[in-house]
């Protein structure tokens, strides 16, 4: 075999890709999922008469969702453009290539809500009436008409419809992570809440059950972790536990074709687990014979098929089938394959350490950990996130090239209870900063790595988190890539998608109360305190962290006469979508780290 350069062995790492959010076709043994085979993400289909895929769409932007009838001959796919994330809903029809223009609207967004069980509308949430107003609204396919049913002040979305068509589920969101259900009567308007009144909580995987006197959800309300639970719409406030699973989240639900059992996720540090609940007599087992790794977009192909989304930190990404009958498993898609470097990708090693005040933070560690190794920080965004066990071509490159990588779930991050995620909240932002130097501290300590050869990356509220690393703990870092960071919380908040701010000063403290705390920690106002090279990337379109924040920093920073240099990609958003994009930014990055670590 021939060798390849570097630079070929980078572009394959970047331009490796896999197959996710898998979607049955209803009523047909097809599987709908998205690829960015051709550069930006498109909708792919895999049948089993085929046994191999076919791009299904060839959109002039990337597909950011697919929603299939309940009969599986309509299609509404989501397009936005550019990145900006104001997603435009098109219909796609059986047999025909055509792709129809929908719900149009170019400078607002559109959140969509879910088919009626006729097929002969749809529900969908947009801003048309004020930046940060969300509304329900209802598209008549028959006639081509639109109809607002549900006025919003803040941000809500349909969810799905009950199954005689006379009622909408709604979600309000109430913080940056809590939520409210709700059934909207379409004849009355009326409003009914779904779950205790007056407890925060989040609300995921809402299933309404065929006989229609009620259905099943994922919520943490009133408790630390994610369970399942059944509500009827005639007590809909009362909330009967079905399953929880002691210290971690359940993640997603889905219920078979006959509503006799319910597949689920469990997310164990990061990690997935596969299990099926049986309905009548209430017992469960756990599914083996998928790689280990993340599990999602759980979809029934038929009473006793499952199909399920798989990635890991070795795997991009695939398509598979869980047959219960058999009790088999079978991958579909071989997408995520690339024979050429994968015998180099590694598998991390899950480890902790004992931050300042004794809290336990969890991260995953990557690379052949040599003595006196250099070591790249990955920081995760939300800061309401979490870094999972998934494929990522920067730090696995960066790991087959002799560098060690941590990427930490940090104070404040998903996946392990309500308390976690809360300990990071407004005055308490600079606590989850002080544990990125605690684990440099235990990499140094317990992994041998050079502690004058730390760097540390991020993207969005993870660009933050470098920048705050990197004023406050100036003599820990030896370089820093800030991507579509935050540099100061006031300017971020005021001129952020008015949509989003309320939301976000849940998690960050407000205009009104905060302003003394976000000027106290910004990193525009310690730029002088920075002495490591810095790398940072924006999207020109970027409609949750405006390219300002980076505009502003390198700005000041020049000023200064120290290293940084700002790339902005003008046709971009929040994402980097765009291969060639892709390429750029990550060639770069690699570059910038073996030139300075």
């Amino acid at each position: 075999m021939k060798l390849m350069t570097e630079e070929q062995l980078l572009l394959a790492y970047l331009k490796t890709h896999g197959a996710t959010a898998p979607k049955v076709i209803p009523g047909k043994r097809e599987v709908t999922f998205l690829s960015k085979a051709t550069g930006i993400p498109q909708v792919w289909k895999w049948s089993q008469k085929e046994n191999s895929p076919q791009q299904y769409t060839e959109l002039k932007d990337r597909v950011m969702s697919v929603h299939h009838s309940p009969t599986g001959t309509k299609t509404i796919v989501g397009m936005d453009h550019h990145g900006n994330e104001k997603q435009q809903l098109f219909l796609l029809t059986e047999n025909e290539s055509n792709v129809d223009e929908l719900v149009v609207s170019k400078d607002h967004f559109h959140r969509f809500g879910g088919w009626s069980p006729s097929e002969e509308k749809i529900s969908f949430a947009s801003n048309r009436r004020h930046p940060g107003y969300f509304d329900v609204y209802i598209f008549d396919l028959e006639n081509n008409t639109e109809e607002l049913v549900y006025q919003y002040d803040g941000s809500c979305a349909p969810v799905c419809w009950t199954k005689d068509g006379k009622n909408l589920i709604l979600r309000l969101i109430d913080t940056n992570i809590d939520q409210s259900l709700y059934v909207l009567n379409l004849e009355t308007k009326q409003l009914k809440q779904i779950g205790p009144k007056d407890m925060n909580g989040r609300y995921g995987s809402i299933i309404v059950t065929g006989n229609d006197e009620g259905g099943i959800l994922l919520t943490d309300a009133g408790r630390d972790t994610l369970a399942i639970f059944h509500f009827s719409f005639q007590n809909p406030s009362i909330l009967k536990e079905v399953l929880e699973i002691d210290g971690w989240d359940i993640e997603e639900i889905e219920l078979s074709l006959d509503e006799s059992k319910l597949s689920f996720t469990v997310n164990e540090g990061g990690i997935s687990k596969l299990g099926i609940y049986q309905l009548d007599s209430h017992t469960f087992n756990y599914v083996d014979g998928l790689p280990s790794g993340v599990y999602d977009s759980l979809s029934w192909l038929s009473n006793h098929e499952l199909i399920v989304g798989v990635k890991s930190s070795i795997h991009p990404g695939d398509i598979w089938l869980v047959d219960l009958q058999k009790n088999e498993t079978e991958r579909l898609t071989t997408v995520g394959e690339e024979k050429s470097i994968s015998h180099l990708w590694m598998e991390p090693e899950l480890c902790s350490f004992s931050s300042f005040d004794g809290l336990e933070v969890p991260y995953f560690l990557y690379g052949k950990k040599n003595e006196e190794q250099p070591v790249v920080i990955y920081v995760h965004g939300g800061p309401e996130s979490q870094i999972r066990s998934v494929f990522n071509p920067v730090i696995q490159y960066l790991a087959a090239k002799g560098f060690a990588v941590a990427a930490p779930n940090v104070r404040g991050s998903m996946g392990y209870g309500r308390k976690y995620v809360k300990l990071d909240d407004v005055r308490k932002r600079m606590d989850a900063v002080a544990d990125l130097k605690w684990l440099v501290e235990d990499l140094v300590r317990s992994h041998g790595v050079d502690e004058n050869k730390v760097g540390i990356m991020g993207r969005s509220y993870g660009g933050f988190m470098v920048l705050a690393a990197l004023t406050h703990y100036p003599n820990v870092w030896a370089a820093g890539v800030d991507i579509v960071g935050i540099s100061h919380f006031k300017t971020f908040l005021e001129n952020t998608g008015p949509w989003r701010r309320k939301i976000r000063e849940y998690e960050y403290g407000s205009l009104e109360h905060d302003v003394d705390f976000f000027e106290e920690i910004a990193p525009l106002n310690h730029t002088d305190k920075i002495t490591a090279p810095l790398l940072v990337f924006h999207g020109r379109n970027d409609v949750r962290v405006p390219v300002s924040e980076a505009e502003q920093l390198t700005a000041d920073l020049k000023k200064q006469g120290k290293p940084v240099e700002l790339i902005v990609f003008e046709n971009e958003g929040h994402q980097t979508e765009k291969l060639e994009n892709h390429i750029t930014m990550n060639t770069k990055i690699v570059e910038f780290f073996r030139k300075y670590l």
